[in-house]
């Protein structure tokens, strides 16, 4: 039997309707601060990713997706969405055609990670892009939007966690600081930080190995290198958190796995000690899009991780995903009159599921029981020689006659006893 690849699941029906209901709360929340839904290719060259994310990170080094397509063309899967909407951003001139966008995207990322609880090797992530602003304002905008989608879903339980991180010269400096501090206890570092010492030394500062971060502990802090364009940058955004009474927490170890990060980087993580609890994460790439080869164009984002949210909220959050109606017919004639009922059934609105089985009367409306209908329309013989329906009250057992031209106003009280 051939099963699913290893980090990755199938999102069968009952699941799916927890995932719609994370989109619709998305797009509604996002739609009326006048961001736009964008779908980029889950494949891209490899270059966007080398370029963007860094050749001497993780994700390049370990964790793509990549191979040759038939053409030898370098090709990954994409691991994060950010990349690719700068490259759209670029390949579609939208700088020509207004300064500010603001777009946002819910689609599979992929990376070769070892699975575990949280993590898989395709995941999916909803981000936002504020792409063309480089004022503080628009970094608290793209964190209040995540902090509202969180409690539209009912996900409160979290902490946001956000530090400055300069500019590429400032890193620059402190990593030479970092480094000469480091070197006296290579030995002593955990073996990744070791191999990332002299490639990427910021990445040290997240690791989670105890006698690393007890090293770290009197190591050269990043904001000993910060200039006042950074610290007032920083110092605006805490401004309107404290206005918009957002809750955080200045981490001076959070730095992000991506290079592209300037200024802002945040992440927004469960109040649990799971290991994988960091939902969102996010920050300002101010020179990413001139980097792969756009113009000057200063931005801000964040990705959740679906997943991640739907293992915080799925307990909380009760989606009924059963059709209120359901439709028992018997005998040939019926099954020819169902197509006069459907078209009243849809304009209605009501959701509905028809029995195409052969199975006698009783047990169709055992069926209805099962899948917790409301009510069950019962069409035979009878009815579709007289041109109607039978209603049954499921929870009372009660049922009514309805001709076919009372239908409508019939289904339109149903409908309304169903909002009650």
């Amino acid at each position: 039997m051939i099963q699913t690849l290893r980090g990755t699941k199938d999102i069968l029906p009952n699941d799916i309707e927890l995932w719609q209901h994370i989109y619709k709360t998305s797009y509604t929340i996002l739609n009326l601060s006048n961001y736009a839904e964008i779908r980029t290719p889950i494949i891209e060259n490899t270059e966007l990713f080398e370029r963007s994310i860094g050749r001497e990170t993780d994700i390049v080094n370990k964790e793509m997706y990549s191979f040759k397509d038939q053409g030898q063309r370098n090709i990954t899967l994409r691991p994060e969405g950010t990349a690719s909407i700068a490259r759209a951003f670029i390949t579609n001139h939208l700088k020509q055609i207004q300064n500010v966008h603001r777009l946002w995207y819910l689609g599979p990322m992929f990376r070769y990670e070892r699975p575990q609880t949280g993590r898989q090797r395709q995941f999916h992530q909803l981000g936002i892009e504020c792409v063309g602003i480089h004022e503080p304002i628009a970094d608290a905008e793209v964190i209040r939007l995540a902090t509202e989608i969180l409690k539209k879903l009912s996900c409160t339980n979290y902490i946001l966690e956000i530090n400055c991180i300069g500019n590429l010269q400032e890193r620059n400096t402190y990593e030479k600081k970092l480094v000469n501090y480091l070197i006296p206890y290579i030995n002593d570092l955990d073996p990744d930080s070791q191999k990332r010492l002299f490639k990427n030394p910021l990445r040290i500062l997240d690791s989670k190995n105890t006698k690393t971060q007890e090293i770290l502990y009197a190591a050269p802090k990043l904001q000993s290198c910060l200039e006042d364009d950074s610290l007032n940058h920083f110092e605006e955004l805490c401004n309107h958190l404290h206005t918009l009474n957002i809750q955080y927490k200045v981490q001076n170890n959070l730095v992000r796995g991506l290079d592209y990060y300037n200024y802002t980087a945040f992440e927004i993580k469960t109040n649990t000690n799971v290991q994988q609890n960091t939902l969102c994460g996010g920050g300002r790439y101010d020179t990413l899009i001139q980097q792969l080869g756009g113009p000057n164009t200063p931005s801000v984002g964040w990705a959740i991780g679906i997943e991640r949210l739907i293992l915080t909220i799925q307990n909380i959050i009760k989606i009924k995903n059963h059709k209120p109606i359901y439709v028992a017919i018997q005998g040939s004639i019926a099954k020819q009159y169902i197509w006069q009922i459907i078209p009243i059934l849809e304009n209605n609105q009501i959701p509905f599921e028809i029995d195409f089985t052969n199975r006698n009367l009783n047990k169709q409306i055992k069926k209805a029981h099962t899948k917790k209908a409301k009510i069950c329309c019962i069409l035979g013989e009878e009815e579709a020689q007289q041109q109607s329906v039978t209603i049954k009250w499921l929870n009372t057992g009660l049922q009514k006659h309805v001709f076919l031209h009372q239908l409508h106003n019939y289904l339109q009280y149903i409908k309304n006893y169903l909002k009650t």
